[in-house]
């Protein structure tokens, strides 16, 4: 292990895939996070995975230590054995504090507060209610919320709404601390695709973001509005919503079919481009797609839920879960006299830049040192 510079406090942030990684939001707030604490004078570990860890990244910082650990790479027990192996490896190389990811490692905070690390754990969103998840798997997040409840020194909350809902339920409080977006200059703008003539969906298909609600009013809203409707995203084959997708676009020209798009180039010229962009999440706090594609200027129509309500406010039309109502709410964002694009970039940049969000991270984690440890 490289030596450190003498007198840095040292974070380890468990977790995550890895950094630098872009499985997720937790993923990209690291690729921000982990970068501007060097910067501060911090010594930085990430711990990760070696599958999806990519060391040949020309944006990486190496400043930022990377750690790779074992564990199962299965569904179900991923999250908890590789958060078991960072956390064995952070108690023989004891931090100073921990930036823990998800409550599914809240089994092992017991074992941290032994070892005298102070920790700070970003919850994420209600994983026990989201109907991806088996039994089993949503009780494991119901019991690993309870031990972070019980033994986190910090909660971090990435939506209003979560943290209220984690005061009704294990009376705690937190931070909050959203994700960021960016405004970019070197986006790809596809050159198969008319600028604002097209309504993109940008999402994992799984129920609960609304991919089927989407693809039952795509072909209507290609009549209604004149327009190409773009998918971004991808179920394993098989699965019914990915069949779903790939009829569709097979018999409407106009429907066009991308799967994963890893190039944030390319996806950020989407989301820039676009007409509308459908934010079809229900479940979680605030999304980071969602925040992106409004500091990209993207005129958004979203489910109603109250998360995205608390990120989009009156910026933004919303929708609920029949074909018919998302149809509507597309019209009416095409036709709203209102400059949308530049409505939700203004109030990206106000309430959800990543300067924000690492200033945030910063002055949390720097609380939990000891006096003696604190940055001046």
């Amino acid at each position: 292990m490289p030596k450190r510079p003498h007198g840095r406090p040292i974070v380890a942030i468990i977790g995550t895939r890895g950094y630098p990684s872009y499985y997720g939001g937790f993923e990209t707030a690291v690729r921000k996070i982990a970068p501007d604490l060097a910067d501060r004078e911090w010594s930085v570990r990430v711990y990760g995975r070696s599958a999806t860890v990519r060391g040949d990244d020309p944006d990486l910082d190496p400043r930022v230590e990377s750690v790779i650990t074992r564990g199962l790479d299965s569904r179900s027990l991923s999250t908890l054995t590789f958060g078991l192996s960072s956390v064995l490896h952070s108690l023989v190389h004891k931090p100073d504090v921990a930036l823990v990811m998800n409550v599914a490692n809240g089994f092992w905070l017991p074992l941290l507060r032994l070892r005298g690390i102070p920790t700070v754990v970003n919850v994420d969103g209600i994983e026990w209610h989201r109907d991806k998840w088996s039994r089993l798997g949503k009780a494991v997040f119901k019991w690993g919320a309870k031990f972070t409840a019980k033994f986190a020194d910090e909660l971090v909350f990435d939506a209003v709404a979560i943290g209220d809902f984690w005061q009704r339920e294990f009376d705690r409080t937190g931070v909050f601390i959203p994700y960021g977006g960016e405004s970019v200059t070197d986006a790809l703008s596809d050159p198969h695709l008319t600028a604002e003539q097209y309504v993109l969906l940008v999402a994992r298909f799984v129920p609960e973001n609304s991919i089927d609600v989407f693809l039952d009013a795509a072909q209507a809203i290609t009549e209604k509005c004149d327009v190409d409707v773009v998918l971004v995203g991808a179920a394993p084959p098989g699965d019914p919503l990915q069949d779903k997708a790939e009829t569709i676009a097979a018999t409407n020209p106009r429907v066009h079919l991308t799967g994963h798009i890893s190039d944030d180039r390319r996806l950020f010229g989407l989301w820039s481009n676009a007409g509308v962009y459908f934010h079809g999440h229900t479940v979680g706090g605030t999304n980071p797609a969602l925040v992106q594609a409004m500091s990209l200027g993207s005129r958004v129509v979203a489910r109603d839920t109250v998360y995205n309500r608390e990120v989009l406010a009156d910026t933004g039309h919303f929708c609920g879960d029949t074909a018919e109502s998302v149809v509507d709410a597309v019209v009416a964002a095409f036709n709203d006299p209102r400059d949308l694009k530049q409505e939700t970039r203004r109030r990206a940049a106000e309430f959800y830049s990543w300067r924000l969000v690492c200033d945030r991270y910063a002055d949390t984690l720097a609380q939990r040192l000891r006096p003696q440890r604190r940055l001046a």
